[in-house]
């Protein structure tokens, strides 16, 4: 069997990005002194998982729709290429929906020890859906992801659910304050997958995925994506000085020039494919942002 395919298929480069909000949540619990080290991994364990089954899903789906045909600019998919077959893909998505579950109901199961049965319901409710939103957004007959509402479910599980998950199974505890750090992972992921669509938008266009980008037009996305960067700085701030004990808590406004550049380039992109090598740039960023804040935020 060969792997590289494989191995392409599962995007690594994505999967800094997809740990971004669970990293954010454990530095938080951390600052809190609750922190879980077997939930903590779990929930990365999960989150992995979720974010190769996403994405393979992501390869099946497009190309059973006919997204992923000549006028794609992006990166190659394994199906699209034959170098996997999409039985073999289904099979593998298979797999990850198993491995997803698994993960999941450990996660849950250590998690949330000791508290009303109602909340433990509501997060395995919140852990099939996340499963759902990893299949669904391209798979079935009316994927999510081809109505313009990925964004949405991006902002969601990437940012809110990542972040303040993360915390809840850590401390068990909830504070509404957590929504400003998790609103700044969830416009960062969302900033990432704008920038997919907005390089995409020709051919999306063209084979009916309706992305947001395509149902908003290429002017408007830029500055979509303008507000999403600024508002996960907006946020991550307001979260600071609401607990301000320290300068430091300010290091993570060193990602500032990464933000800034990221979003020059789109303001002033005229050929859509060279902007692919500032998605891994923004899930680089949108890392570095993590890091800092968790590590201003602790010291």
């Amino acid at each position: 069997m060969n792997l590289k395919p494989w191995i392409h298929a599962f995007r690594l480069r994505t999967l800094p990005l997809a740990l971004s909000s669970v990293a954010l949540g454990c530095f938080i619990a951390y600052y809190d002194g609750a922190i879980n080290w077997t939930v903590s991994i779990l929930a990365a364990a999960t989150t992995l998982f979720l974010q190769i089954l996403s994405n393979l899903a992501n390869d099946y789906g497009d190309s059973k729709h006919g997204v992923d045909n000549t006028e794609r600019v992006g990166p190659v998919r394994a199906v699209q290429s034959g170098d996997v077959t999409p039985k073999a893909m289904k099979k593998v998505v298979i797999i990850f929906i198993l491995l997803s579950l698994i993960s999941g109901l450990w996660l849950v199961y250590e998690g949330t020890r000791g508290i009303p049965f109602l909340i433990v319901l509501s997060f395995l409710v919140l852990g099939f859906g996340a499963i759902a939103a990893a299949v669904k957004y391209t798979i079935g007959e009316n994927p999510y992801g081809y109505s313009g509402f990925g964004d949405l479910f991006v902002f969601i599980f990437f940012g809110l659910t990542g972040v303040i998950g993360t915390y809840f199974l850590n401390t068990h505890q909830f504070k509404w304050e957590l929504l400003l750090p998790a609103s700044a992972m969830g416009f960062l992921s969302a900033g990432v997958l704008n920038l997919n669509n907005m390089r995409d938008r020709v051919s999306d266009e063209i084979s009916g995925k309706n992305t947001l980008v395509v149902k908003m037009g290429f002017e408007r996305a830029r500055w979509y994506h303008f507000f999403l960067l600024l508002g996960s700085v907006i946020t991550g701030l307001v979260y600071m000085l609401l607990n301000y004990h320290s300068p430091f808590q300010m290091l993570f406004l060193l990602t500032l020039p990464m933000l800034w550049i990221n979003v020059a380039v789109v303001f002033n992109n005229q050929v859509p494919e060279e902007l692919d090598p500032y998605l891994r740039k923004l899930a680089l960023a949108s890392l570095v942002f993590t890091i800092t804040f968790g590590i201003g935020l602790i010291i």
